[in-house]
């Protein structure tokens, strides 16, 4: 029997505004989320709104590399 390669895989989801201003010292850090993906379904980089505490309002979080 051959075994598969798994169809979910864990990825992560990092804000993508706290990256691109750097320049913006009130912020805090940068907000990662961990989540889960179906490969067969997704095979394209995955993108989200979700909550960031460091801009402290909903923004793009973007699938990141590990």
């Amino acid at each position: 029997m051959a075994k598969s390669k798994d169809v979910r895989v864990t990825i992560s989801l990092e804000c993508t505004s706290c990256v691109r201003t750097d320049v913006n010292k009130e912020s805090t850090g940068i907000s990662r989320y961990i989540t889960q993906k179906n490969r067969h379904n997704t095979p394209s980089r995955l993108e989200l709104k979700k909550f960031c505490p460091c801009c402290f309002k909903h923004t793009i979080h973007g699938e990141i590399k590990k």
